[in-house]
């Protein structure tokens, strides 16, 4: 009996030697390939967030020098935080903070080519479209209007449908196209309909081209009521 159950065990133990030469070399493979990349997420969570830290500590010292009106020190803080962190939510407000403040100062070119940047190289979408709404604005300011409407044409997070029509509006009037402006303002003001300031600023522009957005609202729901 005890022979009998050497030569089961031998039989079991060769099976597995010849499951392992078979299939080893595929199985030990997958598990490094499992765990492996494990560690490299687990390595890239670890530098995301030291990257994160390191990046607010640079934002920091970018609104000081902000702060400082130091011109020379925010040129470099910027620079340290595009070229190093560029990856982290950090660089993009550095860069919309940055652009803010060479606006101040009057330097339109500068403020452009940071606010480009955000646009281009943001990954969230509500600060890639305040970037294209201010540099819309620095645009429209030099009368280049095309480029304008260009930077207000990408598809936008609902949040900013409104004021991105209400924007497109502004451009169509200096390009003296009021029915195009036209469209675009009722086009905000029924977008704004949850923020009651703005609509207010919207209307009034509607207003000055002839048109009573809340008495036309009010007429169509009594039209609603009748029906």
């Amino acid at each position: 009996m005890a022979n009998h159950l050497d030569l089961e065990e031998q039989e079991q133990i060769d099976q597995l030697k010849h499951f392992w030469n078979t299939w080893g070399t595929l199985i030990s493979s997958v598990l490094l390939l499992v765990f492996g990349s494990i560690a490299i997420w687990n390595g890239y969570q670890y530098w995301q967030n030291r990257q994160a830290m390191q990046a607010a500590a640079v934002l920091e010292a970018l609104d000081s020098a902000v702060l400082a009106k130091d011109e020379a020190k925010l040129e470099q803080a910027f620079k340290d935080v595009r070229e190093q962190y560029a990856s982290t939510n950090q660089s993009v407000l550095a860069g919309l903070l940055a652009a803010k403040a060479w606006q101040d100062q009057k330097n339109a070119t500068k403020a452009e080519e940071v606010l480009q940047w955000v646009s281009q190289s943001g990954a969230d979408e509500g600060h890639k479209t305040i970037a294209r709404l201010r540099l819309a604005g620095l645009l429209m300011e030099k009368k280049a209007y095309d480029e304008a409407l260009q930077q207000l044409s990408f598809a936008v997070p609902a949040a900013f449908e409104g004021i991105v029509a209400d924007r497109q509006g502004d451009v169509r009037i200096l390009q003296d196209k009021p029915e195009q402006a036209l469209e675009q303002y009722r086009k905000a003001y029924d977008k704004l309909a949850d923020n009651p300031e703005y609509r207010r600023l919207v209307e009034f522009k509607l207003n000055a081209l002839g048109v009573q957005p809340a008495k036309a609202s009010v007429a169509t729901a009594g039209q609603g009521v009748a029906g």
